[in-house]
Formats: C-alpha cells, structure tokens, sequence
C-alpha cells in the first residue's frame, strides 16, 4: 500500500475549501460572537446605555429609564440576526467535525490493515524459521 493509493490530505483544509462565502461568513460570525471579546463588547455597551439613561441629566436621556424602548429594540435586533447565523455556523462546524471523525477512522482503518498485514508476514517469517524453510532474503 503507498500513499497514491490513500493520498494524505487534510481535513481541516479540505473542508473549509468546501464551504462556500455565505457559509465562510456564517462561521466567522459564530466564532466572533461566542468570544469573551463579545461578551465584554455587549456587557459594556448596555452598561454604558443604561448608566448614561439613569444618571445623565434628564435633557441628555435618549432613552427612558424603566423602559429602555430603543435599548431592546436593538437588542431584540441583534438577537434576531444573529441567531440564525450562529445556528448556521453551529451546524457547519459539526459538520467539520464529523468530516474529521470520519477521516481519522478512515486513516486508523487504514493503519489496523498495514499491522495486520505485518503481523501476518511476521508469524509466516516465524513458523518458516521453526520449520528451518527459511530463506536469507527477506
């Protein structure tokens, strides 16, 4: 068995090969998102919108306090587009995963028939060299 016969090749680069721009997009998002980075983004933001709503003097106030209207429409906002693409970036991601499973079973198959195949010249090596039929060439 050579490697022309089973070429190396790798997982990770062939799947993301096989995503398209929309589903590039989708993953990007869904990485950025479950970041602490977003999370910080997100928690100082509305930190920030509802500070600036209760303390700031009440002609700067762009969002009544109590309400806060205008901060969970846009919150509403971001949550509605964004997850939809999150659930898109989920299940392409576990299909990569998947994709990668099933290419470390194909190489492991791959190497349990290499050592069976060795191990089955290793016995015939041995019962020739018992049974004094061996050879010098191996």
């Amino acid at each position: 068995m050579d490697l022309e016969e089973h070429p190396v090749i790798n997982p990770n680069r062939a799947h993301a090969e096989s995503l398209s721009r929309l589903e590039r997009f989708a993953v990007f998002i869904t990485e950025r998102v479950g970041s602490m980075g977003f999370f910080f983004l997100i928690a100082t933001w509305t930190t920030f919108w509802l500070l600036w709503n209760f303390l700031a003097p009440p002609s700067m106030r762009f969002d009544p306090p109590m309400a806060f209207v205008f901060w969970l429409f846009i919150s509403n906002m971001i949550q509605l587009l964004l997850m939809p693409l999150i659930l898109v970036g989920q299940n392409l991601q576990a299909r990569h995963a998947e994709f990668r499973a099933d290419h470390a079973y194909g190489a492991t198959m791959r190497s349990l028939r290499i050592l069976q195949r060795i191990e089955r010249r290793l016995d015939e090596l041995d019962h020739s060299f018992r049974s004094g039929k061996h050879s010098t060439d191996i």
